[in-house]
């Protein structure tokens, strides 16, 4: 992916044009997204320096979702409710790490917009120094203006999305957002302070050779799995097929970012354990699809298509297929036969 060299877009700039060329646009929605860098920002900080003000390991408590919570997680979903409350433009906000809708304090003006967020995906990571990310998607609400929001305005098929993406905190933090017209990605500059365009309407190849999943999980698939699996790992002369290489880091931001710019699969299938698989609908896999899509690529369940799943709970979990399409393609061959 080349990087954009003959001009300096932030992100800002770049978020008002993209407005400017919308319909009845009114600020709202590039401010929304003005506020989320800057706690993407402050997220930064604190994940550089780590290692230097005690902000690595767990605080002893559990999430909602049973897991043990990081210093950083409760770091990340204090800094995105606290940037993002007071500004009017959501209604409410729903978080990963929280069981109930996150409202917005009454004494602040109420929007038309619901924000989701995963604060720190990958979180197992963080002591061993790899790359993490948040994820964010934004939904337009269905409920009247000026009242607090409620439930079913965050359980909208992803489709509905009006903006997602995702910051990956690494050797360079970069920001990759779409609002449904293509894909662009920012790189943080630290010595001026801003989210600078440097890839410039991501496509992802049509196909590639790299698998990622986690294959320790392989007995607790299913045979049609298993067989996918056995099938990329191998040379087949016959197909003219050359082994697909397998590349997993554990933080599915990482893996995703990866899969988005050299092409192949995502794979995170249901098993034995968790018969409905274990990514998060609304936080991980609707933005992560919604990006995906945007840049040419397509994101299944193994059944139908993820952004077209109607939610039912605020902590829905799915399995998920996602990357090029020709990749998935030859995943969905295999769970569709007989």
């Amino acid at each position: 992916m080349p990087l954009v060299s003959n001009k300096v877009v932030t992100i800002e700039r770049h978020i008002i044009e993209q407005e400017e060329g919308s319909d009845g646009a009114t600020g709202d929605f590039s401010a929304l997204l003005r506020d989320l860098t800057l706690a993407f920002k402050i997220i930064n900080r604190e994940v550089t320096q780590a290692g230097l003000v005690d902000a690595l390991g767990a605080t002893g408590a559990q999430n909602v979702q049973g897991e043990i919570v990081q210093k950083l997680d409760a770091f990340a979903n204090t800094v995105i409710y606290r940037a993002m409350d007071h500004g009017g433009h959501l209604c409410g906000m729903a978080s990963e790490e929280d069981a109930d809708i996150l409202p917005i304090p009454d004494h602040y003006k109420r929007g038309k917009y619901v924000l989701l967020f995963d604060p720190l995906d990958g979180s197992s990571n963080i002591d061993v120094n790899v790359s993490i990310g948040t994820i964010f998607s934004i939904l337009r609400r269905v409920t009247p203006e000026n009242t607090p929001g409620t439930l079913e305005d965050f359980l909208q098929p992803g489709y509905k999305q009006i903006a997602a993406g995702y910051t990956i905190y690494g050797p360079s933090t970069m920001l990759v957002y779409t609002a449904g017209r293509g894909v662009y990605g920012f790189t943080y500059d630290p010595s001026v302070g801003e989210f600078l365009l440097s890839h410039d309407r991501i496509r992802i190849p049509a196909h590639g050779t790299i698998y990622s999943v986690n294959e320790g999980n392989y007995h607790k698939w299913d045979r049609r799995m298993q067989a996918y699996i056995d099938w990329a790992k191998s040379d087949i002369p016959e197909e003219n097929k050359k082994a697909y290489s397998l590349r997993y880091i554990g933080s599915m931001v990482a893996d995703v970012h990866r899969t988005l710019l050299y092409g192949g699969v995502f794979l995170y299938p249901a098993d034995i354990k968790s018969h409905r698989g274990k990514l998060r609908l609304l936080y991980e896999a609707n933005p992560m699809s919604f990006v995906v899509e945007q840049a040419g690529g397509r994101a299944g369940d193994g059944k139908g298509r993820v952004l077209e799943i109607i939610p039912e709970l605020l902590h829905q979990r799915t399995p998920l297929i996602v990357g090029s399409p020709k990749n998935v393609e030859e995943v969905e061959r295999f769970l569709n036969a007989d």
